[in-house]
């Protein structure tokens, strides 16, 4: 209490967090106007039937408005799928990559660009969306839209992009005035919301004697021990001691300076998941949208908790986790840099053999990283429904012997909170408290940790 009593006494943070929690307030408030002519009722009905698609993942993203059919449908989707296209094209394309190193107008330019970009992914989707909703019928038979038309298309595309905007510049707003980065945070409160819901489902379970008290808090620990593992990993990093040697300028000189190279466990962050999961989720979509019996039949073998759905999952994880911190993280620019500015690391030659040495070592790390991505994203299968061993070929009635029941049938909890969306709900959260602790520190506050700092800020 006395921590936040110091935050209440400045009046800059104070004002932050009021602002902050005001947008939020206002971001959440958009996600329950409907766009019109809309049958929410028939639409929701839809929509339980289509469960692990992408369209359940997009609801994730949007805080479940891509469900209600809000005008905050699209989320913050378009925006992240423009930033994301842009950092790969400034891997293949000059003036970006010029840019990037032009400092704050640089940023500036690549910025309006996301802007750019993040309107014409909106109406794409937003057109997508308003032709997918005229076509489809709840199980019931009825409409979900009451009055199609190019009317209704052209209505929804208007509303649809004009909500993205301004989540958009809601997430600007919070960066520039409040507390942390503001499109994180949107997402990030878009997911906890559904955590008085899961309480809630626990409860009438536990109420109605569908789960018993000892797996009720059995899960709880496990879900602390699993956020506890992943706060470790998202703080784990590798420190390459780095010496400056010794400059004279003049009659004056420098003692050589010590410093070190933070390499983290987790380069990539979130979006390998983010990219395995729209990989594999998106044959079944393309299925059920289109009704394809004899392509649903081939696709089941890979559906939600079936052996190949798990292989390719991980081997996806893996895969991109290499491919985003390829991209992200380049060690001949780091080696040049610290050649240029006098930096070396002690018993390896600057240039290309630093290069290569910060190579393997990202390589190792990444290894790791990738793994810890697989399993953070496969235990929330486990507890939900399980993994289907006995449709393995060739050994599955041999894994149907060995592997423990909880692991085949899962636990029947309804986990809200799956390995996108725990990431990313501990890392901001980690980058909120350590923001904090920020503005307390320089007024000789102590932290929201009392027994230590967050490891790994800035």
């Amino acid at each position: 209490m006395e921590t936040f009593r110091n935050i209440w006494k400045i009046e800059e943070l104070r004002k932050r967090l009021i602002f902050t929690f005001a947008m939020l307030f206002i971001y959440r408030l958009g996600a329950h106007i409907t766009i019109p002519a809309i049958d929410l009722s028939a639409l929701l009905e839809w929509f339980d039937s289509q469960k692990s698609t992408v369209l359940g993942f997009l609801d994730l993203f949007s805080g479940g408005a891509f469900k209600n059919a809000s005008i905050f449908a699209l989320g913050i989707m378009p925006y992240i799928t423009a930033s994301i296209l842009l950092e790969l094209l400034t891997v293949m394309v000059p003036y970006l990559d010029q840019l990037k190193k032009e400092g704050e107008q640089g940023r500036k330019k690549i910025t309006q660009y996301t802007r750019y970009l993040t309107v014409v992914f909106s109406a794409l989707q937003a057109f997508g969306i308003a032709t997918l909703l005229e076509s489809l019928q709840s199980p019931s038979g009825a409409h979900i839209v009451t009055n199609p038309g190019w009317g209704f298309k052209l209505l929804t595309v208007l509303t649809l992009v004009t909500g993205t905007l301004v989540i958009m510049w809601l997430g600007e707003q919070i960066t520039e005035r409040g507390i942390g980065n503001g499109i994180s945070l949107i997402i990030y409160w878009g997911i906890l919301v559904r955590l008085p819901q899961a309480v809630v489902s626990v409860l009438l379970d536990l109420k109605n004697g569908d789960k018993s008290l000892i797996v009720v808090l059995f899960v709880f620990a496990f879900m602390l021990a699993v956020t506890a593992f992943v706060v470790f990993f998202e703080s784990g990093q590798r420190r390459i001691p780095i010496h400056y040697a010794r400059r004279v300028s003049g009659l004056r000189g420098n003692t050589g300076q010590a410093s070190y190279l933070p390499i983290k466990v987790n380069v990539s962050g979130v979006i390998p998941i983010i990219f395995a999961q729209a990989l594999v989720m998106f044959p079944m979509t393309l299925a059920k949208i289109f009704r394809s019996q004899s392509l649903t039949k081939f696709l089941s073998y890979f559906g939600y908790g079936m052996p190949m759905y798990v292989i390719l999952y991980i081997a996806a994880i893996i895969f991109f986790t290499f491919f985003y911190t390829a991209i992200i993280f380049n060690p001949v620019d780091t080696a040049e840099n610290l050649k240029k500015y006098g930096g070396f690391i002690p018993g390896i030659r600057p240039g290309k053999a630093t290069a290569d040495y910060i190579d393997d070592i990202l390589t190792k790390l990444t290894f790791w990283g990738g793994i810890y991505l697989s399993v953070v994203s496969i235990i929330p299968m486990i507890l939900m429904s399980g993994i289907h061993v006995e449709a393995t070929p060739f050994i599955g009635d041999f894994l149907d012997r060995v592997v423990p029941e909880f692991i085949k049938n899962g636990l029947g909890f309804n986990f809200y909170f799956g390995g996108t969306s725990l990431l990313i709900v501990v890392g901001v959260a980690m980058e909120f408290v350590s923001q904090v602790e920020s503005h307390l520190l320089m007024r000789h506050y102590d932290g929201i940790m009392q027994k230590g700092r967050v490891r790994g800020r800035r």
